[in-house]
């Protein structure tokens, strides 16, 4: 291949995979993404290799399983100068430009990217070399607890409980919106810059751009502009009748209706939560207009489109992410390249966002590094004939393991925890725990051995 590919890497942030329109979600606005998916191909069955950010977006990066990469909890990073499909895609000449978040929390900030367009990165405290633990010590953050009630507010310092954050859901423009303005606006300008240039003459459009373009919403805080807040207000409709999972992880944070928090209280804050997808939706449109401006045809870019990981949204009585609830482990993917393979398809298979590593540079025509947990889904995305293995990998915080095979998801917490079977094709929501059921003695049995495969 010599004219290699460009590719637009976009990617929000905590995106509920059924929230948004061309997964049947018939409240919230969202063509840009819509158009993507009716020109490219929905994988309905994608899953995060860690719910919660960081592990979640250095896995992605890496084409590996936290376990692999050594980054299974929230501060974690990758090494420095470790192989990320960007440094991969840069050795080939590829322009590398990431604008907005990565989330590297230590000193290899880059990782591969050439250019970076950022509010967000910065280098955590537990990175730096020689720190004087008793200094640090006098200013350590007491941690939130679940329930915001146990102590008086004022005396909180660390981040507080799921409670107030849907108390505090409404109208409003959170530091999060006033990031992604900036990072969509370097991306507009780089795109200028690469294709363009008009004041230096010195772009380079010949050479292949990798371009990635990752925003923080709809992360919580929940808050959007009033129009938007006002149109979902008594449009969204929340999970009613919940309750908490009977597992002491699973129903870790709860918030219950009713006692907690009203559904009133629910709802503004699943509105604003709308709000922000939508908002999202409406900057990655300026995004594909600027590529048009600059005279670029879509249909000869590869086009990919993913989150981190999910939001619960109350959903169990529970908010955020973390858990290996469908709400919170799934995400959305599309992949678009008419140049490619044809759109216009759903796919169901069990895949991974570590899958997009391998995926990227069978597209593109790059040789993938060794030692990767991805797979390319290209057999899947042309449609061929072939010996899928049906299975998705999670991790979290170290100890904590989903392996979801066809309907079957098993998840395991550690010796001191309940395991958890759920058969989706059952019980798509997620309500039953059939580890008891001896119909699954052979299934279980089969997760257990994997497990140990995977190091737990």
């Amino acid at each position: 291949m010599t004219n290699r590919p460009n590719i637009l890497f976009l990617m929000s942030d905590e995106h509920r995979a059924d929230t948004a329109g061309f997964v049947g979600n018939d409240v919230v606005r969202t063509p840009t993404l819509d158009w993507l998916a009716k020109t490219g191909v929905v994988f309905t069955g994608a899953y995060t290799p860690s719910p919660v950010c960081v592990p979640a977006r250095q896995c992605m990066m890496a084409g590996q399983l936290p376990r692999t990469c050594e980054c299974e909890c929230y501060g974690d990073d990758l090494a420095p100068g470790y192989m990320t499909f960007s440094k991969r895609f840069s050795q080939y000449a590829y322009s590398t430009v990431a604008c907005g978040k990565l989330h590297h929390m230590g000193y290899d900030q880059m990782q591969g990217w050439l250019h970076t367009r950022s509010w967000h990165e910065n280098v955590s405290d537990r990175y730096i070399e020689g720190r004087v633990e008793e200094e640090f010590k006098k200013y350590a953050a007491r941690p939130s607890l679940l329930s915001d009630a146990l102590i008086p507010e004022k005396e909180v310092t660390g981040k507080w409980g799921n409670r107030k954050e849907i108390l505090r859901a409404g109208v409003g423009k959170a530091r999060a919106i006033l990031h992604d303005e900036f990072a969509v606006a370097g991306a507009v300008d780089y795109i200028d810059r690469h294709f363009l240039d008009p004041f230096y003459d010195k772009s380079n459009p010949a050479r292949p751009l990798l371009l990635k373009v990752s925003l923080e919403q709809p992360h919580y805080p929940y808050l959007t502009d009033e129009e938007k807040f006002n149109y979902y207000l008594n449009r969204v409709k929340p999970y009613r009748d919940q309750k908490p999972f009977d597992h002491p992880f699973l129903s870790e944070g709860s918030v219950i209706p009713g006692v907690d928090v009203s559904e009133r209280d629910i709802v503004r804050a699943m509105a604003a939560y709308y709000g922000m997808i939508e908002t999202v939706d409406g900057m990655y449109a300026r995004v594909l207009d600027a590529l048009k401006n600059a005279g670029q045809d879509l249909d000869d870019w590869i086009i990919v489109f993913t989150s981190d990981h999910g939001e619960m949204l109350g959903e169990h009585s529970v908010w955020e992410k973390t858990k290996f609830f469908e709400g919170s482990v799934k995400v959305p993917l599309i992949i678009r390249w008419p140049r490619g393979f044809e759109g216009g398809r759903v796919i169901d298979k069990n895949v991974n966002t570590c899958d997009l590593f391998a995926t990227l540079c069978d597209l593109a025509g790059i040789p993938a590094p060794d030692g990767l947990d991805s797979r390319s889904l290209m057999p899947l995305l042309k449609g061929e004939p072939c010996d899928w293995d049906n299975e998705s990998v999670s991790q979290f915080a170290g100890v904590h393991l989903m392996i979801k095979q066809d309907d079957l998801k098993y998840q395991y917490y550690g010796e001191s925890l309940p395991e958890v079977l759920f058969d989706l094709a059952k019980d798509p929501g997620e309500t039953i725990n059939f580890m008891g059921d001896p119909a699954y003695d052979k299934q279980i049995q089969y997760f257990r051995n994997r497990r140990g495969q995977l190091g737990f």
